[in-house]
């Protein structure tokens, strides 16, 4: 896979956004306080639907033994870490120097072996290197080009692999929470995160996978109750924010 022109999926704007804020990774206080929240959801979503796919038991202490994963936009490693520690071997990328290294500093006390490279995937893609799960969490809603970015992210699964993907939806509804009400009102987030034009339909998302081979066979809402400050799952409510599990067409 080559890149004409020189061209990349990182977007120098949303890269600089995330710098800014690297230092917040890990404090559940912080900027991201919500991902901090929606990770054992995010977790689950991933653990139980793999479980299905490559037939292993959900309910075990190292349920991703021997599962090869890559995190995709991984920032400072709040999702990488869950993985490993429930048994997968990880590599973590991100096109943020600094969110790679805060990742390494936090990995290290946590006394987990995870591979972190400041790395685009489409570089990494020309490495050859592949992966049983493809994780895009929270992560094409803030590339330059979202048909080239998942290119790349495609050329990193294995044959029979799965891609797990989670992004906001393009609403009214989520305009009005994940846009104004995250960043203006209830200051989750600094002004201007978040593009509402960037945010992708279920529909689109499935558009945009579907020419590499791929479709969905699990798709869930992750909504927010702001009256006692928690997240759940809904298989119906995807208004907002959405997790989809993309397998290969058999």
């Amino acid at each position: 896979m080559s890149k004409p022109n020189g061209a990349t999926t990182a977007n120098p704007q949303e890269v600089a956004n995330f710098t800014r804020m690297a230092d917040q990774w890990w404090d559940p206080k912080g900027k991201f306080r919500p991902l901090h929240q929606i990770n054992p959801l995010r977790t689950a979503f991933v653990v139980e639907n793999a479980a299905k796919h490559f037939g292993f038991d959900a309910t075990a202490e190292k349920p991703l033994l021997g599962l090869e994963i890559i995190d995709v936009g991984c920032g400072g490693g709040i999702l990488s870490e869950q993985m490993a520690a429930l048994g997968a071997s990880v590599t973590g990328i991100d096109a943020g120097d600094k969110n790679i290294e805060i990742a390494k500093i936090h990995s290290a006390k946590s006394g987990l072996d995870i591979n972190y490279r400041n790395i685009l995937p489409e570089d990494l893609a020309l490495e050859g290197k592949r992966f049983d799960i493809v994780l895009n969490m929270e992560i094409i809603e803030h590339v330059s080009d979202t048909e080239a970015f998942m290119a790349a992210s495609t050329a990193l699964l294995k044959d029979n692999g799965a891609m797990v993907l989670s992004t906001l939806n393009r609403t009214i509804k989520s305009f009005l929470l994940a846009k104004v009400g995250a960043e203006y009102i209830l200051r989750w987030l600094p002004v201007g995160t978040h593009s509402w034009d960037k945010f992708l339909k279920p529909s689109e998302l499935a558009r945009l996978i579907r020419p590499h081979a791929l479709e969905f066979s699990e798709i869930a809402g992750v909504i927010y109750n702001p009256l006692n400050d928690s997240w759940s799952v809904s298989k119906t409510d995807l208004d907002v924010n959405y997790m989809a599990f993309a397998l290969q067409k058999k």
